[in-house]
């Protein structure tokens, strides 16, 4: 059986990346490949299958670089190694730096979710993306491939793909543990706190439809002090806390805000599509990408709307209808493994 060995700075339960990762290692899996998972952290509820390897050093706050030993032997007869945003943005330059000189010549997928220059912190650094004839690199969207391009960096697009029949969560129990009654209006924000995630938008629309505003993640980057400012000032109810698993979020909320300024992709407008909850997206670029799919989400601005359509079932039930079917007809998780076994095979890594 071929081995493919998944490559982060960390793997969580409920982040982008992560998820991304998870359902790629799913696919990975039907097409034959026994899968492993290497990072620098694993957060509390990471559960996929396969065999998991701590290398300190990977992790985005290390203090030292990782073990150039420790991680071959992590490494050691993979047939393949999918790196996780590692080698896209740097976020632990220490860290992509030893993974780069060890995979030089290796079987690589290199996965990009966020390249620097669509960070403005990061937007002076030319280091990375790192490159090497023996990878390959896939992007998330057309937005990134093309940025590559003009970088010298050729890239395929696969979109992230989504089961199509998500697990039912369980609504009643969830909303008791927030201590959310059955007719308050729960608006989930399912993201970690940091500055592109736009939350004083997301309270400004919970606050406007008088409902309860629910953030699931933590504050990242240096953005407490400016989460507790924002959340002490809002004019709204407000949960801070994690759920049990993605399906809860979406059973438990009546409303999901994603009113962000930047977003490499975006899972959760597409996982409200699939679990049939309105949402409302901000205008960043590639959400517009995503729109030419034929997504009708509400903007942030659109309260009056959003307000119309909670009040009347009936009128909303044909755009979570379209949402739906858009969803599993563009961004499966089975057309997304077409086109990624596709991928590996053109680039002779199928054994």
């Amino acid at each position: 059986m071929p081995t493919c060995t998944f490559l982060s700075f960390r793997f969580g339960p409920t982040d982008g990346v992560s998820v991304v990762a998870r359902n790629w290692a799913r696919m990975l899996t039907k097409q034959g490949f026994t899968v492993s998972w290497v990072a620098g952290a694993f957060e509390p509820g990471w559960d996929a299958p396969g065999r998991t390897t701590v290398v300190a050093g990977l992790n985005i706050n290390a203090t030292a670089p990782p073990d150039p030993n420790q991680l071959e032997s992590a490494l050691a007869g993979q047939d393949l190694v999918v790196v996780e945003n590692l080698l896209s943005i740097p976020l632990n330059l220490a860290a992509s730096r030893t993974v780069a000189s060890l995979l030089n010549g290796r079987p690589a997928l290199i996965h990009h979710h966020d390249p620097p220059w669509q960070r403005k912190r990061f937007a002076h650094l030319t280091e990375l993306p790192a490159d090497d004839p023996a990878w390959r690199h896939v992007t998330i969207n057309d937005l990134t491939k093309k940025e590559m391009a003009e970088r010298g960096i050729y890239a395929e697009t696969i979109y992230n793909g989504f089961d199509p029949n998500p697990p039912t969560g369980n609504r009643l129990t969830t909303r008791r543990r927030l201590g959310v009654d059955d007719h308050t209006l729960l608006v989930a924000h399912p993201v970690r706190a940091i500055e592109r995630k736009n939350i004083t938008q997301a309270l400004k629309v919970t606050t406007t439809l008088g409902g309860t505003y629910w953030l699931l993640g933590p504050a990242e980057d240096g953005y407490g002090p400016q989460l507790a400012t924002e959340l002490a000032a809002a004019r709204c109810p407000v949960i801070h806390a994690p759920a049990a698993n993605r399906a809860d979020i979406y059973a438990a909320a009546d409303l999901v805000a994603f009113p962000s300024t930047w977003e490499g992709f975006g899972n959760p407008p597409v996982e409200a599509a699939l679990y049939r909850k309105p949402v409302f997206v901000g205008h960043y670029p590639v959400a517009d990408e995503l729109r030419g799919l034929g997504f009708h989400w509400f903007a942030p601005q659109d309260t009056d709307a959003i307000a119309e359509r909670l009040d009347d079932p009936s009128g909303l039930a044909p755009l979570l209808d379209h949402n739906q079917q858009v969803a599993k007809n563009e961004l499966s998780i089975e057309r997304m493994g077409r086109r990624l076994e596709n991928f590996i095979v053109e680039a002779g890594w199928r054994p």
